[in-house]
């Protein structure tokens, strides 16, 4: 048995010998070149789980860590008609003799108090709603049994009667004006349902009757107020577009923005038609290009095109949303999307989630920047490290790299090493001596010119940077139920790791950066 060791190290030295070299990237960066604007669209807007998780305090602890690390404006869920949030209830006021006196006051069908305590909660917390309309009442469905296999199971039904549906939607509307005011709701998106073109819409034919429904949605919104802004179809896989935009010309219908979502890991056949394999580096920035053109080419193409889900995996893979492949994967695609869209949601900023049930293991490939407990992952370091990225870009010829700088002249770049995941699927592989040297180190050779400074400060993620998995792994990977102890561990496991320190000699600098890794320098005394 104990041969089996000698062996397999032997092999790793001769795997490691016969791998080509990577050829070093010389990257020459003029700090006073002409630049473009570069509005951060990646971090503008986060996902979440469900409407009435907000209510917990696990949901806004998490809110507030990301608020923190990226400064976003805006958080979009499913749900906020759903019935656990008690918005629409005909029977409301008779069912209970003992509310008639309360009943005899307040003859609303409508109950906004979970849904005052939600917003409220984001707005407390510097976040406004990007309010996706859904789900439907189950007392307003035309099918009450027709419920999606998520977890918490939500009717997918159309209305029973557009004319509740619209008397609904324009007192939503109505009530949130009431409450924030419309300079505040002016600021929202009104985005109508989620994915319809998949199982979340019950309706048959689901694109005609989809549209039914947007049109009577829209008008209802736009007959509260022309101020507020909606949009759709909302669809999965960059779906519809086209003939979306063709219906709301031709009916006139109101709208505002274009919104649709794509994950890397979509299938060419599902996006584009296609029988092509698509590298998952590939599909988000293709997708996006897909339907930034076909918006350019519509009887409306002065539309702004909102990503309102993106992801590198829709599956839960470990190897992909918990890991350290997230920065550069996302470096890659904020790189290619720049300039075609104008808002990505990436899907979601916490696990706080439900959608496949409770969660009992932080690490199981959940969508979240954080895992339970408020864990850090990989990726909330690479969009803390990405946030640094100035508000002007600087085109720089390469694949591997951002050049940024801001009106007071301070230049950062975002350097990365991308390489394929460790591993696909549910079952989480970790990274051994073998596959870490499937793709070696990159090297860059820097020449800054005109830098604002020669002090260059590195943030870094990577295997051994703001990893939380590489401790989890220490751990033995526990299944289930972590002691508070643990908890301690891994939240400072998975903290952004302390930066280095550099000086630029004449103008250059070189810089190794592992497979997966992302590093971002920021040149100037760190303040």
């Amino acid at each position: 048995m104990r041969l089996r060791f000698p062996v397999l190290a032997s092999a790793l030295l001769f795997t490691a010998s016969l791998l080509p070299a990577q050829q070093p990237v010389n990257l020459t960066v003029d700090a006073n070149a002409t630049t473009t604007p570069f509005p951060h669209f990646w971090e503008q807007t986060f996902g979440s789980g469900r409407a009435i998780l907000a209510l917990r305090d696990s949901y806004r602890r998490d809110l507030r860590t990301v608020k923190e690390a990226t400064n976003f404006q805006s958080v979009r869920f499913h749900g906020i008609l759903m019935d656990e949030v008690g918005l629409y209830d005909p029977d409301r006021k008779t069912k209970n003799p003992g509310l008639a006196a309360v009943a005899a006051n307040d003859a609303s069908i409508y109950n906004f108090s979970y849904v005052d305590q939600i917003y409220d909660g984001l707005l407390d917390n510097g976040v406004r709603p990007f309010v996706e309309l859904s789900f439907m009442p189950r007392k307003l469905a035309a099918d009450p049994n027709a419920l999606h296999a998520f977890w918490y199971h939500p009717n997918v039904s159309p209305p029973a009667d557009y004319a509740k549906w619209d008397a609904m939607i324009s007192s939503f509307a109505k009530h949130l004006i009431d409450r924030y005011g419309i300079e505040e709701v002016a600021t929202w998106k009104f985005e109508v349902w989620n994915e319809p073109n998949l199982d979340f819409w019950g309706g048959n034919p689901r694109q005609s009757t989809y549209f039914e429904l947007y049109d009577h949605t829209a008008r209802a919104i736009k007959s509260v107020s022309p101020r507020l802004q909606v949009g759709g179809p909302s669809t999965a896989q960059a779906a519809w577009v086209t003939p979306f935009l063709a219906h709301v010309h031709e009916v006139n219908a109101p709208i505002d923005f274009v919104s649709t979502h794509v994950y890397a890991n979509d299938l060419s056949k599902d996006v584009f038609g296609t029988n092509e394999n698509i590298p998952r580096d590939q599909m988000v920035y293709r997708a996006v290009k897909k339907v930034h053109d076909q918006i350019a080419a519509s009887a409306l193409p002065q539309l702004p095109l909102i990503f309102s889900e993106y992801n590198a995996s829709y599956a839960n893979e470990p190897n992909i949303t918990d890991s350290v492949y997230l920065g550069s994967w996302l470096a890659n695609t904020i790189r290619q999307c720049d300039g075609l869209v104008s808002n990505m949601a990436y899907w979601s900023f916490s696990d706080v989630f439900e959608e496949q049930g409770v969660v009992r293991t932080p690490f199981y490939g959940g969508y979240g920047l954080l895992a339970a407990d408020n864990i850090p992952k990989p990726s909330l370091n690479a969009f803390r490290a990405l946030h640094k990225l100035g508000d002007h870009r600087i085109a720089i010829d390469s694949d591997s790299a951002l050049a940024t700088t801001t009106a007071s002249h301070g230049l950062t770049l975002a350097l990365w090493n991308y390489a394929p995941p460790d591993g696909t699927g549910a079952t989480y592989t970790k990274p051994t001596a073998l596959a870490g040297q499937t793709v070696p180190s990159k090297i860059f050779h820097l020449e800054i010119k005109n830098a604002p400074a020669s002090e260059v400060t590195i943030w870094r993620v990577d295997e051994d940077h703001g990893n939380v998995l590489k401790a989890f792994d220490a751990m033995g990977r526990p299944a289930a139920d972590l002691t508070r102890d643990q908890i301690e561990q891994l939240q400072a496991a998975g903290a952004m790791a302390p930066p280095e320190h550099a000086r630029l000699v004449n103008g250059k600098l070189d810089l190794t950066i592992p497979a997966h890794g992302l590093a971002v320098l920021t040149f100037g005394k760190e303040k």
